[in-house]
């Protein structure tokens, strides 16, 4: 007899539990390393050849063109520095999502808040028993990097129907469709199901389920409150919400030589890749692409950040408008508030960069659209200080978190 799915879903919260202390020898942190990276695509096409989700590849590795993508997270589980557990966080770009191609992303999109896809997850074999002993902890490093630092508001995943009832049941991942799709081809033609997280409401859901439950049980506790020593963040010097890590010879190697990934690719996605990496050091590495129609260089491309601010007019000081920024230009930002902000009128801005680098601006507002309560903000800035040109400058210039912390290195002392 099959209970019906609340009650099945009860019974699974029930048992639910977690290991308040995991051994010290149990790591999670960013892959950034040809060898962490290597050893997470290794164990990926490990796992989904065993179930499936693939053909064996002569690299022995899964990599695919997004996990090539500046905005792409690899996320790994270690012990005893060895890679046991692995998943990709995908933020939105040009390629789009995985996902996209058989699911509509509309009704998330409507929601605002940017997106990511929780792609590639794999345990190792070894792992995957022992009551969640990598698979928890990972997805918990997975909620608080979106939310403390990845700037997501909803998670997209397309899983095996067999799977879905664990991300229903114990966190609350609500389905794109009622639907199976039974036939992925980016999983090998498995069946698949589609389901969304939305992060600004998932503490409320999980206190509404599990904060009255034991405190091994209280998966609210654990996922919200608790920390986890095992866990290492990334330290960022700048409060940008990206970690890219993908360094031209480590393109070369995944990408050209390690595999055909480069090669297969569609004339648009060529064409695409050169766009998003248009650094004369990349583009040495980058598949040659032919087409030309699309090679529009944006005057003012704007860079994915998380920095607070405030705002006050220049002859009323006292006078004070707290904003979040979340994109940033050479001449411009957008920023949200939850007050409307004079237009037409010149305002002082200070805004936090990093743990110790601020910008003094002098900035107005140039449009101003309104959604939920919030208004979000499109600034001009009169003249960037030193600060604000050489933060900017080094987003222009360089790819990767290391990039960006060598090239302002001096601003420090600035």
């Amino acid at each position: 007899m099959v209970l019906p799915r609340r009650k099945r879903y009860r019974v699974l919260r029930f048992f639910a539990d977690y290991d308040p202390a995991p051994s010290p020898r149990l790591t999670f942190k960013i892959a950034e390393t040809r060898e962490e990276l290597e050893a997470c695509f290794r164990l990926l096409h490990d796992v989904y050849v065993s179930q499936g989700f693939m053909k064996p590849d002569a690299s022995g590795m899964r990599v695919t063109i997004y996990h090539a993508l500046p905005t792409t997270t690899t996320l790994c589980a270690m012990f005893d520095g060895k890679v046991v557990g692995t998943l990709s966080l995908i933020r939105d770009s040009a390629i789009g999502f995985p996902l996209q191609r058989i699911f509509d992303l509309t009704s998330v999109r409507a929601k605002r808040g940017n997106i990511a896809e929780v792609s590639a997850l794999a345990i190792h074999p070894a792992f995957q028993g022992f009551r969640g002993m990598v698979l928890l902890p990972l997805i918990k490093f997975l909620y608080e990097y979106c939310t403390v630092l990845f700037d997501t508001r909803h998670l997209v995943i397309a899983v095996h129907p067999r799977h879905i009832e664990t991300y229903e049941s114990l966190l609350f991942f609500r389905r794109l469709s009622g639907k199976v799709v039974p036939s992925y081809d980016f999983v090998n033609g498995a069946p698949a199901v589609g389901a969304t997280l939305d992060l600004k409401h998932a503490p409320e859901i999980l206190r509404k389920y599990y904060d009255q439950r034991p405190l091994r049980h209280n998966l609210y506790h654990y996922f919200v409150a608790m920390h986890l020593p095992n866990i290492e963040m990334p330290n960022r010097r700048f409060y940008t919400t990206n970690d890219p890590v993908m360094t031209p010879e480590l393109i070369d190697y995944f990408f050209n030589r390690k595999t055909e990934v480069f090669a297969n690719l569609s004339a648009r996605k060529k064409t695409l890749m050169n766009m998003i990496y248009d650094l004369p050091e990349y583009q040495r590495v980058m598949p040659p692409s032919q087409d030309d129609r699309e090679r529009v260089v944006r005057q003012h491309r704007r860079f994915s950040v998380k920095c607070p601010g405030r705002l006050s007019p220049v002859d009323a000081a006292e006078k004070t408008f707290m904003m979040e920024i979340s994109e940033v230009s050479r001449y411009g930002f957008r920023a949200s508030t939850r007050q409307a902000v004079p237009a037409d009128t010149w305002l002082n801005a200070v805004i936090q960069l990093g743990r110790q680098e601020t910008a003094l601006l002098r900035v107005r507002c140039v449009q101003d659209t309104v959604f939920a309560g919030t208004h979000r903000y499109g600034f001009q800035i009169g003249e960037p200080d030193l600060v604000w040109r050489k933060f900017v400058n080094a987003l222009y210039d360089g790819r990767t978190q290391g990039d960006l912390d060598q090239a302002t290195r001096f601003l420090s002392n600035g």
